[in-house]
C-alpha cells in the first residue's frame, strides 16, 4: 500500500520547511482594501467560468433565453453564497479557508442531455437526487481514507491545468473576425508580462496586486484595438433580477431520468474528489508552519458541495463544485485570510444583481483572461506537484501518479479509443480529470485489496486494555517471525501512542473508557504498521510531534514523555482527523540489530 508518511529530520522535527512569503494566514485579518481588492480578482478571474457553463448547457439542450437569464442569476448567487459558506464555517459545513465555488465543466454534457431530453424540471430532479450523494460522503469520509489518499488528490490536481488548457488557448482568438491579427497577442502579451513581472520582482503589497494589475494592463491594450465591449456595458441596466418561470421538478421518473442517473452519479464523485483535492491543496499552503492536512475542514468542503447543488437543482440550473482558484491565487499572492472569501462571495451576490458591474468583467478581452487563466492554472499544477512530492515518493505511489496522469491526458486528447470513448455516457470518460481520477482511485484500490492481510482488535479507550493488546502484539510478532526486539519495540510504540490518545481524553474531559479503540496491525516489508482509530479530538499528535523539540512548555510533562518516547519509536506517524473520529497511523521499523527469520 502506498502510505504517505511526515518526513522526520533526526531530531524530529519535520523537515519541510515554512512558508516565508504567505503574508495572512486563514484567521488574520488583511485591511478590507485589501481583502476587498483580492475579492475582486479572484470574481474577474471566476465570474466567466460562472457565466458559461449554464450558458453553454442551457443554450446546447435548447432552453430559451429567458430561462438562461434566470439560470445564469442563480447560479452567480449561489456561488457567491457558498463562497461565504466556506469562509466562515457553520458547524460542520465549510471549512474557513479561501475557497470559491463554481459550476463545473464535468457536468455540461450530462446537463445538456438533461435538459434536451425533459427540458430544466428534469435537470433540477437530476441534480437534487445527486446532491445526496456529496452530503453521505461528507460524513462518511473516514470510510474512504485508503482511496482518496494525497496521490489521488495530486493526480487529480496536475490534471486539472490539462483538462482547461485548451479552453484557455481558444480564449487567445476570442475576437471579433475583422480585429486586428496583433490585438490578441499585444493584449494576452500585455496581460502576461505585467502578472508575472510583478509577481517575480515586487514585493510587499505592490506583489498582491499582480493578476489585477495586468488584467487592467491587458484590457488597456484591448481596448486601444477595440476589443473591450464598451457597448456591453453601456446598454446593461444597473439594477435587475431576471424574470424566468421557475422549471419545477420532473416526477416521472420516466426512462430519461434512468438513463441519465447513473452519469449524474459518476461526474458527482469525480467532482467530489476534485473538491477534496482542492481542500487539500488551501491547508497545505495557507499556514507559515508546515502543518499536517485537518480532514474536517475537508468533510467540511464536501458538505458544501451537496448543499451547493441542493440549492442549483431547486432553482433549476448546472450543479457546482469547489474550484482551485482560491489556491492559486493564495499561492500568487501570499493572502490565505479567509475575510478575502466573505468579500468575494459577497461581489459575486452584488454582481448577480447589478447586471452593469457582471458585464463590466464580462467585457474584458478574451486574450486577456486566457493570459490571467494560464498563469494560475500553471500555479495549480505546482500545487499537485509539491502535494506528490513533499511526503516523499516510492515506487507504488510514482507509478499510480505517473500511470494516472497519462491515462488522463490520452483520454483528454482523444488518443485512446475515441470512437467507443465518445460514445459512453455521453463522452464523460474523454474529461482527463475523471479517467485520471478513477485510474488513479482504482490502482490505489488494488494495492489496498492485495496488500498484507491485516489483524484487528476492538476495545476501550483506556490503559486498563494494554494486557489485551500486548498478547494481540504477542501473536501479531510471532505470525511474522520476529523476534523480541522487535516485539518490545511493538509493545512500547503501541503503549504509548494508547497513553497520549487517553491524555487527549482527560485533557478534553472525557471519561476514561468512555471512547471505543479499535487497532489493526499489518506487515509492510521490514515494517508494522499499526493503526488506532478512535473518536477525534482537537490536538493534533502529528502537529505536536513536529513541534515537540520547539514548543516543549505548550504540553503538559506526562504528554511530552509519552510524544518523545513515540517519536523515538516509531518511523513515522500519521493522524488523520474526522468529525467523530481520529486515525493514528504508527510506523516501526525492525532495529538493524533484529534477525528476520523469513531471510
Amino acid at each position: 500500500m502506498p502510505h504517505d508518511r511526515w518526513p522526520f529530520t533526526p531530531t524530529g522535527v519535520m523537515s519541510a520547511s515554512g512558508r516565508r512569503g504567505l503574508r495572512y494566514e486563514p484567521h488574520e485579518k488583511p485591511p478590507p482594501a485589501l481583502s476587498f481588492g483580492l475579492g475582486l480578482q479572484i470574481v474577474v478571474l471566476s465570474i466567466a467560468g460562472i457565466i458559461l457553463v449554464p450558458t453553454i448547457v442551457m443554450r446546447a439542450g435548447g432552453a430559451g433565453e429567458n430561462y438562461l437569464a434566470w439560470a445564469v442569476f442563480a447560479t452567480v448567487a449561489i456561488c457567491g453564497a457558498t463562497t461565504i459558506l466556506h469562509a466562515i464555517r457553520v458547524w460542520r459545513i465549510g471549512t474557513g479557508y479561501l475557497i470559491v465555488m463554481g459550476p463545473s465543466g464535468a457536468f455540461i454534457a450530462v446537463c445538456a442531455a438533461a435538459v434536451a431530453e425533459g427540458g430544466p424540471a428534469l435537470l433540477a430532479t437530476l441534480v437534487v437526487v445527486s446532491s445526496v450523494l456529496p452530503l453521505l460522503l461528507a460524513a462518511r469520509l473516514p470510510l474512504f481514507q485508503r482511496l482518496l489518499t494525497p496521490t489521488v488528490s495530486a493526480t487529480v490536481l496536475m490534471l486539472i491545468p490539462v483538462t482547461v488548457m485548451p479552453a484557455v488557448f481558444g480564449l487567445l482568438a476570442a475576437v471579433p473576425e475583422e480585429t486586428s491579427g496583433a490585438a490578441a497577442a499585444l493584449s494576452a502579451l500585455a496581460a502576461l508580462v505585467v502578472i508575472s513581472g510583478v509577481a517575480l520582482k515586487a514585493t510587499g503589497e505592490l506583489r498582491l496586486w499582480a493578476p489585477i494589475m495586468g488584467v487592467v494592463a491587458g484590457s488597456a491594450v484591448g481596448a486601444a484595438f477595440g476589443l473591450y465591449d464598451v457597448d456591453r456595458v453601456l446598454a446593461a441596466p444597473w439594477l435587475g433580477v431576471p424574470t424566468g418561470e421557475w422549471a419545477g421538478f420532473d416526477l416521472e421518473f420516466g426512462p430519461a431520468f434512468w438513463a441519465l442517473l447513473p452519469a449524474f452519479v459518476l461526474v458527482t464523485v469525480i467532482a467530489s474528489i476534485r473538491t477534496i483535492s482542492g481542500a487539500v491543496a488551501i491547508q497545505r499552503i495557507s499556514w507559515r508552519r508546515p502543518s499536517v492536512v485537518d480532514f474536517r475542514p475537508v468533510q467540511g468542503a464536501v458538505a458544501v458541495d451537496g448543499l451547493s447543488n441542493l440549492a442549483a437543482g431547486l432553482a433549476g440550473t448546472t450543479p457546482n463544485a469547489t474550484t482551485t482558484v482560491g489556491a492559486s491565487v493564495t499561492e500568487l499572492t501570499g493572502v490565505a485570510a479567509r475575510r478575502v472569501g466573505i468579500a468575494t462571495g459577497t461581489i459575486f451576490i452584488a454582481i448577480a444583481f447589478l447586471p452593469k458591474l457582471l458585464a463590466v468583467v464580462l467585457a474584458i478581452p478574451g486574450p486577456v483572461v486566457a493570459a490571467y487563466l494560464g498563469v494560475l492554472l500553471a500555479m495549480i499544477f505546482i500545487v499537485g506537484m509539491h502535494m506528490a512530492m513533499q511526503d516523499g515518493i516510492d515506487y507504488r505511489k510514482g507509478l499510480i501518479i505517473g500511470v494516472s496522469f497519462w491515462i488522463g491526458i490520452g483520454f483528454q486528447y482523444d488518443m485512446i479509443f475515441p470512437e467507443q470513448v465518445s460514445e459512453f455516457a455521453g463522452g464523460l470518460l474523454r474529461s482527463g480529470v475523471t479517467t485520471g481520477g478513477i485510474a488513479a482511485i482504482l490502482m490505489t484500490l488494488f494495492v489496498e485489496m492485495t496488500g498484507p492481510r491485516r489483524s484487528r482488535i476492538e476495545m476501550a479507550c483506556d490503559v486498563s486494555v494494554l494486557p489485551l493488546i500486548r498478547k494481540f502484539l504477542g501473536e501479531f510478532t510471532a505470525r511474522n517471525e520476529w523476534d523480541e526486539v522487535m516485539a518490545e519495540r511493538l509493545d512500547a510504540a503501541c503503549e504509548e501512542t494508547l497513553l497520549t490518545l487517553v491524555q487527549r481524553d482527560g485533557d478534553s474531559g472525557e471519561k476514561p473508557g468512555k471512547r471505543h479503540l479499535r487497532l489493526a496491525a499489518r506487515r509492510e516489508g521490514d515494517e508494522a504498521v499499526l493503526e488506532f482509530v478512535a473518536a477525534a479530538q482537537d490536538d493534533n499528535i502529528q502537529d505536536r510531534l513536529a513541534l515537540i523539540g520547539d514548543e516543549p512548555d505548550g504540553i503538559p510533562a506526562e504528554r511530552e514523555m509519552s510524544l518523545r518516547l513515540l517519536r523515538q519509536l516509531a518511523s513515522s506517524v500519521r493522524h488523520q482527523q474526522f468529525h467523530g473520529v481520529d486515525i493514528v497511523t504508527v510506523r516501526v521499523a525492525a532495529p538493524a540489530s533484529t534477525t528476520d527469520k523469513r531471510k
